[in-house]
């Protein structure tokens, strides 16, 4: 069973504001979780939390496509989750905190989800953090920087 907490009429139906983006959009690698990007990943969270239960993580493991019919994602948020790509769902909506738990719904250590992100091992991941964590000079700082 799926425990949320749904929103009063008023709340389903907030309009997303079409406007420029942020300039927090140009750091690479970042999502900031904006009223844009809540409004766009409240089901994707939904789902996310409904992983708290242990009744629901057994129905998710057992037959995960099935499972994330009974949330209102989109055709790329469900991809992300089937294919656990952890940055897409940041990008998508999804709040750290709550995307964490897809990590240990699968038995996965928080460490071993952002080793994935940066596209690391679990232990380079690890001995990155406890040296400081990423060089300043290690890759770009903008993506209007980026050549591609």
């Amino acid at each position: 069973m799926v425990n949320c907490v749904p929103l009063h009429r008023a709340e389903r139906e907030l309009p997303i504001v079409s406007k420029e983006p942020e300039e927090y959009e140009d750091i690479p690698g970042t999502w900031v979780f904006d009223a844009q990007r809540a409004r766009k990943g409240y089901h994707l969270n939904e789902f996310f939390y409904s992983l708290m239960s242990q009744e629901n993580r057994e129905a998710f493991r057992a037959d995960e496509s099935a499972y994330l019919d009974k949330f209102k994602l989109t055709d790329a948020q469900r991809e992300a989750v089937l294919n656990r790509s952890w940055n897409k769902l940041l990008e998508l909506g999804g709040v750290s905190y709550a995307v964490v738990k897809l990590a240990f719904t699968d038995r996965r250590s928080y460490q071993y989800m952002a080793s994935q992100m940066v596209g690391v091992t679990e232990q380079e991941y690890v001995d990155m953090m406890l040296a400081g964590g990423r060089s300043l000079d290690d890759g770009w700082r903008s993506k209007s920087e980026r050549d591609d």
